[in-house]
């Protein structure tokens, strides 16, 4: 099982990389490196230089994903995925093809931004792996549920609006207990100043509503949710783990296999229409 998976991987690594995509995606990391860390320059510090180098490894296994999910649905390798025992062989392919292309890009960027860069520590050397790792794993798992190829009916929309919601919850957990009424009272005034009454006492009866509902356990437990990547931002800032702080990356990848199980789980049970 583990030299097919590897056969595979190697073949979509392969395939897409030596594409017309693959030079555009390296020419966009290319351009991401010289916009944002100039050799001319050098990068300012090395907060900056992992936060957004963790960025970019994000964005470019989240694309390398879309790209690799598009050659995998074509009708040519019907044949190929046939003949495997199992579905998820095929789709675990998809995932280390992807994760390869997108630590490729992202250690490329990071190697010359330390071209008149800043000086790495101990304590970053170590701190760097398990984050932009675990990043880019849920990155990769995120843009295969956007994908044909393994969304089944509306599961996209399903999992992509629960997350859209989980982040406006995440921005009310630092006040929960405020921010939907003030929100909501900021729309009421809104109305009022278009003069549409109707709407501006609905929205007026809303935001005393939420003064009382359990919206704020939704926000506590969305701020729950959201700790991990919050975590590693202060981490980063701070210079290193607390015992507290080191469990982020992997609770991060936790989530990664969650999705990653749902994902092999629709991927094992839909009706493929493979692209011609």
């Amino acid at each position: 099982m583990i030299q097919r998976i590897l056969i595979l991987t190697g073949y979509f690594v392969k395939n897409v990389f030596f594409s017309l995509t693959g030079l555009i995606l390296l020419i966009l990391s290319l351009a991401f490196w010289a916009i944002l860390f100039p050799p001319g320059q050098g990068t300012p510090d090395i907060e900056n230089y992992i936060i957004l180098i963790g960025a970019l490894g994000a964005a470019a296994t989240f694309m390398t994903t879309l790209a690799t999910c598009a050659r995998a649905a074509r009708m040519e390798h019907y044949p190929m995925l046939v003949r495997l025992p199992s579905r998820v062989e095929y789709l675990t392919a998809v995932f280390l093809s992807s994760l390869v292309l997108g630590l490729f890009m992202q250690l490329l960027v990071a190697g010359l931004a330390l071209i008149r860069g800043p000086e790495l520590s101990v304590s970053h050397l170590l701190m760097i792996p398990p984050i932009w790792l675990s990043i880019d794993l849920l990155a990769v798992i995120l843009a295969m549920h956007a994908t044909d190829l393994v969304t089944a009916g509306w599961s996209r929309v399903i999992l992509f609006g629960l997350l859209a919601l989980a982040l406006v919850l995440n921005s009310a957990s630092s006040s929960p207990e405020s921010w939907f009424p003030e929100r909501l009272d900021d729309l009421a005034e809104l109305f009022s100043r278009v003069n549409l009454m109707w709407f501006s006492d609905l929205a007026y009866s809303a935001s005393s509503w939420a003064y009382d509902s359990p919206l704020s356990g939704l926000t506590r437990f969305a701020g729950i949710l959201f700790w991990p990547f919050r975590a590693m931002t202060d981490a980063v800032l701070a210079g290193g783990f607390t015992p507290s702080q080191a469990l982020a990356p992997a609770v991060v990848m936790l989530y990664g296999a969650i999705l990653f199980l749902i994902a092999a789980t629709l991927f094992a049970g839909k009706d493929l229409e493979f692209l011609e």
